[in-house]
């Protein structure tokens, strides 16, 4: 990078906000999936909004490209940086700017932590509902970006349902505001459009959030099965039967033996376990869990345990969250990913998954949010073995294309990023993608935000949609690096 734009840069965030080493830069080579790693030009860390754009309209006079990050939990690669680029580092806009209970919201910064906005409001009764399982160290600014879910969101919906309004520097360096402090603004939902967009139209500089009231009472039920079968088909019934819980989490052996050589939780050793959560009026949550408990034993449950406290519940909710993190106590290295089924496919897709796993010569550990049917297969792999990491990936990617086979999706929360690229067009066709790519376009025409991820080709925004010719890469038989 020239000499006069990293003296611009330090200008505006000071000596000890920009990062040019190359030993230093490789902190930043990567998100939480390791697989991919590229070392950018520079790190900025801006301290306010006004440093995001003074950093962007440099970055769109000189056409160089760039990459917002929050603190690099991602899991598809989506704030992987670019060689010709720098990173964006928005950890320093950590301050939660407003915080208003008589209208249920909040006023954050994208680098608050996810869990910080509810431990500030919980002393008040509220609570910020989207939960991740990295909640006690994710952004809300990567929230937004991937419009993630966790547990919870089963019944309170992902990060989509709970942004009010968004302050976003968009490419070029202009500030607009999109959506506001009201649940619903007239117009197209441009805020919509932004959010799960992975930072590829722009940064969100100031985020307001909607609160929660915490219900009345909340109890979680633990079922043990003999097989995930068993267990999924518990899940169907629940839901089928009318009861909405505010969780359905689902583990599988392997991932109950990692989770309690981390957390010790307590677990039933079982090959199928259920967490169900269930909350609101005393009286309500009461009969739903006799219905729930009469459930899971009629689908052949053979224990079912019901958190008498509190901490209880805090060290049940322990296990299963720490279970991507613990599952290094039983594999060297391993492959998380991100499809979507049909709740009533669960045992189905279960079953095949394990075919495909026996066939691979693989293990994978399941655990995922089972009430709206979004898996989380770990495949497990030891990379010193020359060949497995190339067979993990393949496992992986046949597990995808199995959700996509049965109805679902190729990422519930953890986006597409660089990972699922080639993916998307085993779910949309040329004109969808098209169609998509003329909103990018509208957002950034130079496609410096976050360039490269999302679409399974390089695409321009002088293409016209609905005259795709192959790309010369393409000609040579190499798409499959996109």
């Amino acid at each position: 990078m020239h000499p006069r734009i990293i003296s611009e840069l330090r200008a505006i965030v000071g000596e000890r906000g920009l990062i040019t080493e190359t030993e230093q830069l490789r902190t930043y080579e990567c998100d939480g999936l390791t697989n991919f790693r590229v070392v950018p030009l520079a790190v900025a860390l801006p301290a306010s909004g006004e440093q995001v754009q003074a950093i962007v309209r440099i970055c769109h006079r000189e056409g160089i490209p760039f990459v917002a990050r929050g603190s690099g939990t991602g899991l598809s690669g989506g704030a992987l940086p670019v060689e010709s680029g720098i990173v964006i580092s928005l950890a320093r806009l950590n301050r939660i700017l407003d915080v208003d209970l008589p209208n249920a919201r909040v006023v954050v910064e994208p680098g608050v932590i996810n869990l910080q906005v509810t431990q500030q409001v919980a002393p008040h009764g509220y609570f910020y509902a989207p939960d991740p399982s990295s909640q006690s160290v994710c952004t809300i600014g990567g929230n937004v970006a991937e419009n993630s879910g966790g547990a919870h969101c089963l019944k309170y919906g992902f990060t989509a349902n709970h942004v009010l309004g968004l302050k976003v520097v968009l490419p070029d360096g202009e500030i607009v505001e999109l959506g506001g402090k009201t649940l619903d603004q007239p117009g197209y939902d441009l805020m919509g459009v932004f959010v799960g967009s992975e930072g590829t139209l722009g940064i969100a500089t100031e985020i307001t959030l909607r609160l929660v009231k915490r219900p009345e009472v909340i109890q979680t039920l633990l079922a043990a099965f003999h097989s995930t079968d068993e267990a999924g088909a518990a899940v169907s019934e629940i839901i089928a039967a009318g009861i909405l819980p505010a969780a359905i989490e689902m583990m599988d052996n392997l991932s109950i033996q990692a989770a309690e050589a981390a957390v010790h939780a307590g677990y039933p050793q079982c090959e199928g376990l259920l967490l169900v959560e269930l909350d609101g009026p005393t009286a309500e949550v009461a009969l739903s869990m006799e219905r729930v408990t009469a459930i899971c034993r009629s689908c052949g449950a053979w224990e079912i345990r019901l958190a008498q406290s509190d901490a209880e519940r805090l060290v049940v909710w322990k296990g299963r969250k720490a279970a991507f993190a613990a599952m290094g106590r039983v594999s060297p290295d391993y492959i998380v990913q991100d499809g979507v089924i049909p709740r009533t496919a669960l045992p189905r897709v279960l079953r095949e998954i394990k075919q495909l796993s026996e066939a691979a010569g693989l293990r994978v550990a399941n655990v995922f949010h089972a009430g709206d049917g979004n898996l989380h297969p770990l495949v497990l792999y030891d990379r010193s073995v020359p060949g497995q990491e190339h067979i993990a990936e393949e496992l992986s990617f046949d597990i995808i294309k199995l959700c996509v086979q049965a109805g679902g999706s190729i990422t519930g929360e953890h986006g597409v990023g660089r990972e699922k690229q080639k993916y998307m067009s085993t779910m949309y066709a040329e004109p969808d993608l098209d169609t998509m790519q003329l909103v990018r376009c509208a957002f950034d025409p130079r496609h410096l935000a976050n360039p490269d991820k999302l679409f399974p080709r390089p695409r321009l925004c002088a293409e016209k949609p609905g005259r795709y010719e192959p790309h010369p890469l393409e000609q040579a038989g190499i798409a499959e690096l996109f």
